[in-house]
């Protein structure tokens, strides 16, 4: 499995722990996806249209044989699944799979866009992804991921839910 990704996982519809259980078992159901390493599960003020429920949100890394279009569909199949609806743009959702990179690739499609867009702009998801790998490099970013979180005023909404080394959390997500 020759190509690294880092995923977003976030939700706050129904029984959100068990959306994002669900969402990586549903990964790991796939030969060609090899779960890595999960970060703490962070409890986020919604981002966008802020008249919703809190989220709780993740970031895994994974390797895989997937081509980076293949793990697009991969993803959107077990939003799916889950029961994923999309009714209102950064509304409510039962399950979000993101990926935020692939290799050190720089990709643009009309359905895919890697590094994420947003990434940077995110503390929801760049306090997990530095949880996991604190000094990874972005393609075309200028600053570290600190200095970017930095700049992000709404950090503080991002606070932890059940961390990584909690007692029988994570038991659920090991390989």
């Amino acid at each position: 499995m020759k190509n690294k990704a880092y995923l977003s996982l976030g939700t706050n519809l129904g029984d959100r722990f068990e959306n994002l259980v669900k969402a990586i078992e549903s990964l790991k159901g796939y030969h060609e996806i090899e779960l890595e390493a999960c970060s703490s599960v962070y409890e986020t003020d919604p981002v966008g249209y802020v008249d919703q429920d809190r989220f709780l949100n993740m970031v895994i890394s994974i390797r895989t044989s997937l081509t980076a279009r293949q793990l697009l569909e991969v993803c959107m199949r077990i939003e799916e699944e889950l029961g994923r609806k999309r009714l209102i743009r950064w509304g409510p959702r039962i399950i979000d799979l993101d990926i935020l990179l692939y290799n050190q690739e720089n990709i643009e499609t009309e359905k895919l866009t890697v590094p994420h867009p947003r990434m940077l702009e995110r503390a929801f998801v760049l306090i997990p992804l530095m949880e996991i790998q604190e000094n990874i490099q972005i393609p075309r970013a200028e600053k570290s991921l600190a200095a970017y979180l930095q700049e992000i005023p709404d950090r503080e909404g991002v606070q932890i839910w059940k961390r990584k080394n909690g007692e029988g959390v994570f038991a659920l997500f090991e390989n």
